[in-house]
């Protein structure tokens, strides 16, 4: 029976020592993709960021592709972990929505904000022409719309959202709001400004 391919953003086995430490290499990654986009991420660019030796990469991830998507993989989750700590202590369907806001508002302003969402640019540099990468932003993205829609459902019943909204047009709404945060990121706004959107996105729920 063929072994399974060990997943990128696993520990290796015994007698394949790795000379760096995989998570933060990739976070670095991360920082690279973020502000500059696959295609303008060069090989030399990518392992200086890293910390890391040519060889040691085409040992751990084979080439460019395959320490991009371990990069992805590792953003994703670690964003979901995040909005999940954050979302532990909101109460209702609408503290939920405004979390969510508040997160991305963070996110998307100073050098934060100018590096970049890995997923976003993802979007922009890949999705057209990897249809790998375009499942993956798509999955990111659905999981996105069906977070929106289970609060606006819970906010609904518990009375603290209007129940004359769509939940699933409202959602992606939120959706293309909490996206275009992280876009308009790139371009230095202020926090002030992106917490002005939160709150204004909130309306949507009355």
């Amino acid at each position: 029976m063929m072994k399974p391919t060990p997943h990128p953003d696993e520990p290796r086995g015994p007698g394949r020592p790795r000379e760096f430490d995989l998570g933060e290499a990739l976070d670095k990654a991360i920082g690279v993709f973020s502000e500059r986009g696959y295609h303008a991420t060069s090989l030399s660019r990518l392992t200086a960021s890293m910390g890391i030796a040519e060889g040691s990469l085409y040992k751990a991830f084979k080439d460019k592709r395959g320490v991009f998507i371990a990069a992805f993989e590792r953003y994703v989750r670690l964003r979901n972990e995040h909005l999940a700590q954050a979302l532990a202590s909101a109460p209702t369907g609408r503290d939920k929505i405004r979390t969510v806001l508040s997160v991305y508002a963070e996110a998307s302003h100073g050098p934060t904000g100018r590096r970049g969402c890995l997923v976003v640019g993802s979007a922009v540099d890949l999705a057209s022409s990897d249809p790998e990468m375009a499942r993956r932003v798509t999955a990111s993205f659905d999981a996105h719309e069906t977070r929106f829609i289970d609060f606006i459902g819970q906010g609904q019943k518990d009375g603290s959202i209007s129940s004359d909204i769509d939940p699933i047009v409202t959602a992606r709404l939120l959706l293309s709001v909490v996206q275009g945060m992280r876009v308009l990121g790139k371009t230095s706004r202020s926090r002030e400004e992106m917490a002005a959107l939160a709150q204004s996105a909130l309306k949507m729920l009355d």
